[in-house]
């Protein structure tokens, strides 16, 4: 699994530019200098579907914008535009805001709800509906998600 956050990090930025900061269990924590940001990423444990692009979980912090913690969801299956899209974190429950196949946290207080519960949790679980109608989810395992997250905002401190 280890390969696979390395793999998904390499198709996510150029490779120039990325620099690694560690991979915990299976999440990877990255920095990339232009423009600076670093964030913690991990692909589903199960994924809902064939894509034709990776999924991933990322918590991002963006120090020339002011964003710490930002949630970005890539799902692995396009969604009706109808949908609501649901992430799980545990026992919470959040709906967050969707692009065709991406999601996110609607504000920073929901940002920070979401990192808080990723802390301490297991797994959690983004779900919805694809563009066919057919329900999906894509899992994700939080082991080492904490350390990923803590090593990519320590990566950004001081650049």
């Amino acid at each position: 699994m280890r390969w696979a956050v390395s793999l998904l990090a390499l198709l996510a930025t150029p490779a120039l530019a990325r620099e690694s900061l560690g991979v915990f269990d299976s999440w990877g924590a990255f920095t990339d200098p232009s423009p600076r940001h670093c964030y913690a990423i991990a692909q589903p444990a199960q994924s809902g579907g064939a894509s034709r692009w990776r999924p991933f979980a990322s918590v991002a912090s963006w120090p020339g914008q002011g964003v710490r913690g930002q949630l970005h969801i890539r799902l692995s299956r396009e969604r009706n535009p109808q949908s609501r899209v649901t992430l799980s974190v545990g026992e919470r429950r959040f709906e967050l805001v969707a692009g065709n196949a991406d999601a996110w946290a609607p504000d920073t207080r929901t940002d920070s709800a979401i990192v808080a519960a990723i802390r301490s949790s297991r797994s959690m679980s983004v779900e919805t509906l694809a563009k066919t109608g057919a329900p999906f989810a894509d899992v994700y395992a939080l082991r080492g998600a904490a350390t990923a997250i803590d090593a990519a905002a320590l990566g950004c401190v001081g650049r």
